[in-house]
């Protein structure tokens, strides 16, 4: 099973124990202590240069440790982090020492985009202070800003959320300081009784070894990188004197966008400017309120295409839109991983929501308990979802609804309890409701349980045409428990659940129904002094291995429906394999594939046998990173309903590029993803092939100005045969943007867009222009 290296990265650490923290090479003690900004103080200008008179004085932080490749060692450069606060910012001084400059990787790249590959310094901050979750900021040695959340309880960082943070670098003889300030107004903290602010520093410099070096005694026998984040010294009362401190942000927005729609011989061409708004308010520390009101969502990147010809189910995607990114970790924004499988609790997915008219959101957060609320006016135009054992029936969503939702949580120490409910009005009596629980418990510092129950009751569903209907109210409930596992031998996690025939949640995202289903997943982590013979063969040193083996099933709840009976096996996976990291952040995995499918009810349970094999790299300076799957050997043709031989390939490339001839600062920073799948018929011709394509190029003029292109295709084809008529579907799109920006608030992007889709002869083309300017009180 493959291992995201960017999450591999800075998603591996909780402290193993006193013991364990006993044997690193940390002082007793050490802890970052902040400077408080008196009457007279003059607060440093964000310039990246260290020469205030404010930082001579500002304590020096510089216990830092090597976390990657390999824990347990000192730093082998020095790093020092300097806080300074008063009541409006707290602003850091960071100072990346490095005996070969010329190294460094400093390269232009869009924000959010601050990878391993780069030298970068981050800054976490936790100001609830209980390690469950913590705000984040990347700041690369060219000084382009990555920021987001991490959650303890998933061990997952999330790039989504956007905070208003000022930054800037300076490139030194011996390394690059950097300036960071953050709002206090960007914080979201308990108005009483809140735990001391807690902060962690990281340094990246990718080299041979590509080095990771934190500011507090991490390991990697982990449940979360953030559970050791150190109290910040010094702040004294300001939690308590800014708590009353509010702010509104108002940001109205102008669109101008023409269209031109061909649908075989007809054209529809529509012209129009639109006027558009959202609000931030934060009234004090704890609460803040959200609003939007007719939002264009023209510069937000298009969706990475993905196979879809050879599946039964529905595919999820990210979230990028701006109303849904605020305190991400207490409505429990999560991602479909795997058929069946969540990483988090996934009972609300804003994708579902297609074009609101208007929106309000509120949340709260207290020092042992948060909750969030939020509803929308969706003017439709998507899918609606409704999914059995055997697939997801996707429904065109032709009316206005009203999508609400609300999830509180409580938690102590190692316990955590929350509570969701779930509504999607459609009108005339339609209705999708969803009523839940959800729990975890953390059992000593290798374990976590965690758990949800939800039950949906639906009034609103559809007749044989598609078209929606009242119907009977049908009810359901989603079962899911997990365990999780880390300790300096092993990595392992454990999923038992069960959806009913009839659980649909329209808020969420649900791509299979009717199942029961269990997965087992076991990593053996390798000895350090058993690595070196591995190293041999490989022919790079090796810093990190595991033994694994994934197990999985899932069988049917009977369905009478949809003629689905009790207990038949849907899908049983074996996967003995093994992976490996080496150098220049080089992670390798392969796996041996003893699988069974059934495509459909009644069905032939499939025997299939595969190699999986990937590897991910950040090999060079302009070749900053390098992926690559590959699956071979016997796969099921889902709508032939039978096996063989096939391969599915995945490559992607990530280059960074300067541009000779061009001012010395522009860059060029180009993605290219391919992907492509087929399985064979029995006389050897393939029954069908599956491809999508991706080039995304960003021309970086300034760290404010950018141009970017995206280029996608997708194709499907398929021999005609006895009872399959022949397909030739494609897709194309063409989007080309550029964009001021300053800061979050304002921007100007002016586009155009074209898509095109075949058979129909359809023809999209779009230009649009939009303004944005954010009013601050």
């Amino acid at each position: 099973m493959k291992l995201n290296p960017q999450a591999l990265a800075l998603g591996l650490a909780w402290a193993a124990g006193a013991c364990a923290a006993a044997e690193l090479p940390y002082p007793a003690g050490a802890q970052p202590q902040a400077l408080r900004l008196q009457a007279g103080d003059v607060a440093p200008r964000i310039d990246g240069r260290l020469d205030e008179a404010i930082w001579q004085r500002a304590p020096v932080h510089d216990a830092f440790l090597q976390h990657q490749p390999e824990d347990r060692l000192p730093a082998p450069m020095r790093t020092t982090v300097q806080v300074v606060a008063d009541e409006h910012h707290l602003i850091f001084g960071i100072r990346a020492y490095d005996p070969r400059p010329e190294l460094i990787r400093a390269q232009l790249a869009r924000r959010d985009n601050v990878k391993r590959d780069q030298d970068f310094v981050m800054v976490a901050l936790d100001a609830v202070g209980q390690r469950r979750s913590a705000q984040f900021a990347r700041i690369s040695a060219a000084g382009v800003i990555a920021d987001g959340v991490f959650t303890a309880e998933d061990d997952g960082e999330d790039y989504a959320p956007d905070f208003d943070l000022e930054a800037a670098v300076q490139r030194l003889p011996d390394g690059y300081s950097v300036e960071l300030r953050w709002p206090l107004a960007s914080l979201r903290f308990p108005y009483a009784n809140g735990a001391p602010w807690r902060l962690m520093v990281a340094r990246s410099i990718p080299r041979e070894a590509s080095l990771l070096l934190v500011s507090a005694p991490l390991t990697k026998d982990a449940l979360s990188f953030i559970a050791e984040m150190q109290e910040i010294g010094g702040l004294g009362d300001l939690a308590e004197r800014v708590r009353e401190h509010s702010f509104l942000n108002i940001s109205p927005e102008l669109t101008w966008r023409a269209t031109r729609d061909r649908d075989g011989a007809q054209t529809r061409k529509q012209s129009k400017f639109t006027l558009g708004a959202e609000l931030k308010w934060r009234p004090r520390a704890d609460w803040v309120v959200d609003a939007t009101f007719n939002p264009d969502f023209s510069q937000v990147e298009l969706d990475t295409p993905q196979l879809a010809g050879n599946t039964r189910f529905a595919l999820s995607v990210p979230e990028k839109r701006p109303f849904f990114l605020e305190s991400t970790d207490v409505i429990g924004l999560g991602q479909a991983v795997d058929q069946g499988d969540a990483r988090g609790l996934a009972a609300f997915y804003s994708r579902a929501i297609t074009d609101p008219e208007w929106g309000v959101r509120s949340t709260w957060r207290g020092a042992n308990a948060e909750a969030t609320a939020l509803s929308l006016r969706d003017a439709g135009g998507g899918q609606i979802l409704r999914a059995s054992a055997y697939g997801t029936a996707s429904h065109e969503q032709a009316r206005v609804s009203q999508a609400t939702f609300a999830r509180g949580r409580w938690q102590a120490e190692a316990l955590g309890l929350g509570g969701l409910v779930s509504s999607r009005d459609y009108g005339s009596g339609q209705s999708n409701r969803v009523l839940g629980l959800d729990g975890s418990w953390r059992a000593g510092a290798e374990d976590q349980l965690r758990g949800h129950a939800l039950f949906s009751r639906t009034t609103a569903g559809f007749d044989v045409q598609g078209a929606p209907v009242a119907i009977r109210a049908e009810t359901g409930h989603k079962l899911w428990l997990s365990w999780r596992h880390s300790s300096e031998d092993w990595a392992n996690t454990a999923h038992i659940e069960q959806i009913s025939p009839r659980f649909a949640n329209d808020n969420g995202f649900v791509s299979q129904s009717g199942v029961r289903q269990a997965s087992l997943q076991l990593n053996r982590r390798v000895a350090p002094e058993s690595l070196a013979p591995l190293g041999e063969w490989s022919r790079f040193q090796v810093f990190e291995a595991e033994w694994q083996l994934f197990l999985k099933q899932i069988s049917t709840v009977r369905d009478a429906a949809h003629g689905v009976r009790a207990g038949e096996v849907v899908e049983r996976r074996i996967h003995p394999g093994f992976w490996f990291v080496a150098a220049r952040n080089t992670d390798v995995w392969a796996h041996l594939s003893f699988d069974q499918q059934r495509a459909k009810a009644g069905g032939v349970l499939h025997p299939l046998r595969t190699l999986n094999f990937g590897f991910g790299s950040n090999p060079a300076p302009w070749l900053s990173y390098l992926t690559g799957e590959l699956e071979l050997g016997r796969r099921l043709d889902v709508e032939a309903d039978r096996v063989g031989r096939g391969a599915n390939v995945l490559l992607e490339a990530k280059l960074r590029l300067p541009l000779p001839g061009l001012p010395t600062h522009w860059s060029l920073e180009l993605e290219q993803r391919l992907e492509q799948g087929f399985v064979r018929r029995p006389q050897s011709e393939r029954a069908f092939t599956d491809r999508a394509a991706r080039t995304l190029a960003v021309l970086h003029m300034s760290p404010r100005d950018s141009v970017r292109a995206i280029m996608q295709s997708t194709g499907y084809q398929r021999r005609a045969e006895a009872a399959l008529a022949e397909e030739d579907l494609q897709g194309r799109s063409l989007s080309l943007v550029y964009q001021h920006r300053l800061g979050l608030g304002r921007s100007f992007s002016v586009g155009a867009t074209r898509a095109s889709a075949e058979p129909g002869r359809q023809r999209n083309t779009e230009l649009f222009a939009k303004a944005v300017h954010t009013f601050e009180r």
